[in-house]
């Protein structure tokens, strides 16, 4: 699965992918300009998430009870 999703984010342009022939083989990711991009709105989604995180726990258990 973490092969499919890297592949994916290379094919996306978000990271690149280095093959280093070594003995065993080696392969090296990085970030593009393109990942840079997005930084500060994920940063800005996941502060959403953790503070909304007990308001949705409790929206969850107020429709739970509901059912």
């Amino acid at each position: 699965m973490l092969t499919l999703s890297l592949r994916s984010l290379e094919r996306n342009g978000l990271v690149t992918r280095t093959v280093h022939p070594d003995s065993p083989p080696r392969v090296e990711y990085a970030t593009t300009p393109l990942i840079e991009e997005i930084v500060d709105p994920l940063k800005a989604l996941a502060d959403w998430a953790a503070r909304s995180r007990p308001t949705i726990a409790a929206d969850r258990r107020a429709y739970d009870g509901r059912q």
